[in-house]
């Protein structure tokens, strides 16, 4: 299988209280699900989840021939193009195709699976590419391009 262009988010793997098995929730059943690590009473706490949430299922990754990985996440909401550029001017941010990134990771192809160095030590992590789909932890993205 070839890692090479876009990824989207596709679900993200949770365990099933009942069943105790791990089951893939898509963007709406994420969105939906409870938050058993905030206090619902919250309104603060649940609004900063749901951008947090919002956050994930907008992020993209890129995976690029030079062996470099982008992950590329949605600016955030409210934010004016010119606000952008300035702040990406300054340093604060770097902007790859209209998205937030940070300094790229570099990737391999090791026996046909891709392995990530996450800037996590001397380390490559690997990505599971089972079933068409590039899963980063509990992540699943589908290519889009």
């Amino acid at each position: 299988m070839s890692y090479l262009g876009k990824w989207k988010f596709h679900s993200i793997g949770t365990v099933d209280d009942e069943t105790c098995e791990r089951i893939w929730l898509n963007a709406e059943e994420y969105m939906n699900s409870p938050m058993p690590y905030i206090d619902e009473t919250d309104e603060e706490a649940v609004a900063d989840e749901i951008k947090e949430r919002k956050k994930t299922i907008g992020t993209l990754l890129e995976v690029c021939e030079d062996g470099n990985l982008y992950v590329l996440m949605p600016l955030p909401e409210g934010v004016s193009n010119e606000e952008v550029e300035a702040a990406a001017k300054a340093g604060v941010i770097k902007v790859r195709d209209g998205m937030m990134t940070d300094e790229p990771f570099a990737w391999q192809e090791r026996e046909g699976e891709l392995w990530v160095d996450m800037g996590m030590g001397d380390e490559f992590q690997q990505f599971s590419g089972e079933d068409g789909y590039l899963t980063m932890a509990t992540t699943r993205f589908e290519r889009i391009l």
